[in-house]
């Protein structure tokens, strides 16, 4: 009978890893092709049949693309709007869900429905509203108003998955450590914070992702070509004379870099975060 079980066992895991793999496979075929577009000549990029090796791989597009005029400066604004809305939305949001978790106060039940509530908001319908206040405080076609903006969605998002991290951290950890002499802050900083860890890094993975990856904001907030970011760069290589799919796929492979790098160097924290941020919500 045991002996049984354990074949079926191993058939159901078997089959398990089997459909994991089709699945994977399914998920990594576009960047697959993408690269493959990229690198293969252009020749070949329209050939029909299509082929799913090249006969030979090139590096033009590449240098085509990061020859274009505008593509460091882009690459500079996407540095900055990626970054500064992640290190902005950390720094208030930490705290912001820290006092959410741990203390008391009236209208807190309040603050954490409208923090969902705010989730559910359609970007699109905010679009018009967003230009008119920014064009009023002077912060159109600037990088700050983009970050600001960025902020507005970023921050409610971030409060509530830590808020998550936080009630799954004893308090009882924190209590020690003031009795031990330390003050409130202290005991945050010496225990929370690095207990947190997992946590940020999960959350500085979604807002660097959505802040890389935005499009339509961009493309409305931000008119000077110098000061515009790669998901809109992307664009110059479709014209009326056509499109470039070397080059689009050069520069689309280029965007996706950086994060990709990213996530490849902190994903065994993300896992980590995810499964903790699950203990208590």
């Amino acid at each position: 009978m045991s002996g049984t079980a354990t074949r079926q066992g191993r058939r159901g895991r078997r089959l398990a890893n089997t459909l994991g793999l089709l699945f994977s496979a399914l998920m990594a075929f576009p960047l697959y092709w993408m690269l493959l577009t990229a690198l293969r000549p252009a020749s070949e990029i329209r050939h029909s049949p299509p082929r799913f090796w090249p006969s030979q791989l090139t590096l033009e597009h590449f240098q085509r693309a990061m020859e274009t005029p505008t593509f460091w400066s882009n690459v500079r604004s996407s540095v900055i709007i990626g970054l500064g809305t992640v290190v902005v939305s950390l720094l208030i949001g930490t705290l912001a869900a820290f006092a959410v978790a741990r203390f008391r106060f009236v209208g807190r039940r309040a603050f954490v429905m409208a923090i969902l509530c705010i989730q559910m908001i359609p970007l699109a319908g905010l679009i018009i509203p967003i230009y008119l206040l920014l064009s009023d405080l002077g912060l159109t076609d600037s990088l700050t108003g983009v970050i600001v903006t960025y902020l507005v969605f970023m921050l409610p998002f971030t409060v509530w998955l830590l808020r998550g991290f936080i009630q799954g951290i004893p308090v009882e950890l924190e209590e020690a450590a003031m009795v031990d002499g330390c003050t409130r802050f202290g005991a945050f900083r010496r225990v929370v914070l690095p207990l947190l860890a997992p946590g940020l890094v999960a959350t500085s993975i979604y807002s660097l992702v959505q802040a890389w990856n935005e499009y339509v904001l961009v493309y409305v907030l931000l008119s000077s070509n110098d000061k515009q970011t790669l998901s809109i760069w992307l664009v110059s290589f479709q014209t009326s004379f056509g499109t470039d799919y070397g080059g689009m796929m050069a520069g689309a492979t280029l965007t996706a870099l950086p994060v990709l790098i990213f996530f490849m160097l902190v994903q065994r924290r993300v896992a980590a975060g995810l499964a903790a941020g699950a203990v208590k919500g």
